[in-house]
């Protein structure tokens, strides 16, 4: 049983702390709520058997506890008993079983995103609080120190509080304002699913699937191109995920991978998806990154690829994106375009700024193109580099085998 409630505090416990965000009103008291109520599943359900709707158990677990601290606490402190009681009045009117909280997790990020808090704490309070990742991850992700992470993070709370967020999706004359920053973070939630950033597991299906949750939840609330290009594009990621690790949990690159076993069914809707993001000619990023993602889904071996087509792509995706990560893209879609002395040419001259030094897929590519190059020396040089700088263990036992095909 302990197993069973383990697993559900994986996928199911950033859902129910949205819902108890909603109930409470307050971050900290609903993540006290949380911890209180798989501490109640802990001791109950091995003797009483996992409830059907165990989701609305752990909210009606977690609030009704809250509820009973703050009222003893109330023996001391008066404010204490008077939010208890209008709470417990609140609660006795929406009762979490009759609510429909699917949506709880994209009102939360809507909360995280708002236009009071600063880019960066919108990012930070939302990865923290609707991903669950942790603020170690997230420091990392911004290349900043987890302390400092932390406290960016406890000011945007207090902020949320003392400012009274509404805990709601805005109205929707003003969702397009704040699109941007939802439409990120739900990306930056796929992409630690797709492909975590440290830790053992490369890929985390419940963070990705998540976030493709959102997705269709946020494009029936705002059907814009891109909203719609973002959804295409985490679909047509997704649908490679089976073949990106081997059953022994290895890395395989996408030369390598079993095209018949991509999922065709997500293939078919993420290209139907970025086709209408296209057709309207007001597409952004995310929609040209799913229209190179397509034209891989689409091609039946590497070397049978339409190179030429993803580098435009990418020089599109660059003109309003400049990103040294996009410009590293084109780079690798150069060498497969024109032959990997080309490719290194451009890596070359990218590694020369400081964005990409400490990067360590920038050391790996340029490693890749020395090996194909015949250029052992450097090739080793670089996956030494790349492995010192990888956090992730798939990637990291996979340049550790590249540096034992060479010797190095």
């Amino acid at each position: 049983m302990q197993n069973a409630i383990n697993q559900l505090y994986q996928t199911e416990s950033r859902r129910v702390l949205a819902t108890l965000i909603r109930l409470l009103g307050d971050f900290d008291l609903a993540e006290e709520a949380l911890h209180e109520a798989f501490s109640a599943a802990l001791q109950q359900w091995p003797a009483q058997g996992m409830p059907a709707n165990p989701r609305a158990w752990l909210v009606s677990a977690g609030r009704f506890r809250m509820i009973d601290q703050l009222r003893r606490h109330g023996r001391h402190h008066e404010s204490y008993d008077e939010i208890a009681e209008q709470l417990a009045t609140e609660l006795e009117a929406d009762a979490p079983e009759d609510h429909a909280v699917e949506d709880d997790q994209l009102r939360l990020i809507f909360t995280c995103c708002h236009p009071a808090l600063s880019q960066e704490a919108q990012l930070a309070l939302t990865l923290r609080e609707v991903c669950g990742l942790t603020t170690e991850e997230i420091a990392r992700a911004f290349l900043t120190t987890a302390p400092t992470l932390a406290q960016r993070i406890v000011r945007a709370k207090a902020k949320i509080r003392d400012a009274n967020i509404p805990y709601e999706v805005p109205e929707k004359s003003e969702l397009p304002a704040r699109l941007e920053v939802v439409l990120q973070v739900i990306y930056l939630l796929f992409n630690e699913g797709y492909a975590a950033s440290a830790g053992e597991e490369m890929i985390r299906h419940d963070l990705a699937a998540e976030a493709i949750r959102l997705g269709r939840l946020l494009c029936q609330l705002l059907p814009e191109p891109e909203v719609q290009g973002l959804l295409a594009l985490m679909l047509l990621q997704d649908s490679r995920r089976d073949t990106r690790t081997g059953a022994d949990g290895e890395l395989i690159l996408l030369e390598d991978q079993d095209r018949s076993r991509w999922d065709q069914q997500s293939i078919q809707e993420g290209i139907q998806r970025v086709m209408l993001a296209l057709g309207s000619q007001r597409f952004g990023s995310y929609t040209l990154q799913a229209a190179i993602a397509a034209v891989h889904a689409e091609a039946p071996s590497i070397t049978d690829t339409d190179w030429a087509q993803i580098v435009g792509l990418y020089d599109a995706l660059f003109s309003i994106n400049r990103s040294p990560v996009v410009a590293l893209n084109r780079a690798v879609a150069v060498a497969m375009r024109d032959g990997p002395e080309a490719g290194l040419a451009l890596i070359d001259h990218l590694l020369t700024k400081p964005a990409l030094r400490d990067y360590h897929l920038a050391h790996a590519a340029r490693a890749d193109m020395c090996r194909r190059l015949n250029r052992k020396t450097d090739a080793i040089a670089g996956y030494r580099q790349a492995l010192e700088l990888a956090r992730q263990g798939a990637e990291r036992r996979f340049l550790a085998r590249r540096l034992a095909e060479l010797g190095g």
